[in-house]
């Protein structure tokens, strides 16, 4: 089945062949034969009732710096792609949500990944509120006495914006800290969004899990362990992957919250697990599947293509 495949996402030119999850999906794509389009997040249009994008044919190889070739760009009508990708990294915010109130036209004739409605609505950090005996204590809130209430009861907690990815803006606040007022200040004067609240979790320092699902079910883990003197271990902030397994606890939480992903089109979702505690559920952008092929010899964007072949051949 050859189809055709559409990427909305970050400059394909900057990404790392060796670790981004967006390119290894795109070349087993290539590998299995179907055609591939490109496009930036602000190359996509709505006109006369339909959604376009300005997109290039791109051709892949695993060769650092010269890993693609785009041809020249051209205006595609995305209702004759057979499966975009919303592959574009947050922030989650207005420009990331207008995009997918329009895949939401298209789609489900044209297969978006992942379904746009339930990106949309699900976002990481609020997701996991449906799941409150998986995840330790936790507090959305704008207002600074009750954001002080929720520190004095849990003593060492985490601060970081709602809507924000990659570690950027995350505070460990232990009990001694006499900083939540600056920051209060600082968030609150930078945007209008609450603030999520956590209780500090110190199995943090042995790594921070990503399980990555597809179509509800887990594929494999790696562990995110953060840099000396870190509390974030996010990848982009010089957490280090390393090989691990799953669970108990981990196949458990994967049970639970599996048959809704599975229901609302998430096909490829990873989530944060520390210790035993769920802690976010990303369905904007996820990552790690290229370190869980080096790790456990797991093809997941293989896995995750066999699923949308078969969703494709349902329809």
């Amino acid at each position: 089945m050859a189809l055709r495949v559409a990427f909305q996402m970050d400059p394909i030119e900057t990404v790392d062949i060796a670790a981004d999850s967006s390119f290894r999906i795109a070349f087993e794509a290539q590998e299995r034969g179907h055609a591939l389009f490109v496009y930036t997040p602000d190359k996509l249009i709505f006109r006369d009732g339909q959604v376009l994008a300005r997109a290039q044919p791109v051709t892949l190889q695993r060769v650092e710096g010269a890993h693609v070739h785009c041809g020249p760009e051209e205006l595609i009508d995305l209702a004759t792609i057979d499966v975009v990708w919303l592959r574009q990294d947050p922030p989650f915010d207005m420009s990331y949500i207008t995009t997918t109130h329009l895949l939401d036209m298209i789609h489900p004739r044209t297969l978006v990944v992942n379904d746009p409605f339930w990106v949309r609505n699900y976002p990481e950090k609020l997701l996991v509120l449906q799941f409150t005996d998986l995840t330790p204590p936790t507090m959305i809130a704008r207002d600074l006495a009750t954001i002080r209430e929720f520190k004095a009861e849990h003593g060492d907690v985490i601060l970081k914006p709602l809507y924000g990815n990659g570690g950027a803006g995350v505070f460990r606040l232990d009990p001694n800290d006499r900083n939540l007022a600056s920051l209060h200040e600082l968030f609150t004067g930078i945007s209008r969004e609450p603030l999520i609240v956590q209780k500090y979790l110190p199995a943090v320092s042995k790594g921070d899990k990503r399980i990555i699902l597809v179509e509800g079910e887990p594929i494999g883990a790696i562990n995110r362990v953060p840099a000396a003197g870190e509390t974030r271990s996010n990848m982009h902030v010089g957490g280090r992957p390393e090989k691990i397994g799953l669970s108990d606890r981990d196949r458990e939480i994967c049970e639970a919250i599996g048959p809704l992903l599975r229901e609302k089109g998430q096909i490829f979702v990873g989530i944060d697990v520390i210790g035993d505690w769920l802690t976010e559920i990303n369905l904007t952008s996820p990552t790690g599947l290229q370190e869980l092929e080096r790790f456990d010899g797991t093809n997941g964007a293989a896995l995750i293509w066999e699923a949308i072949e078969a969703r494709r051949a349902a329809t």
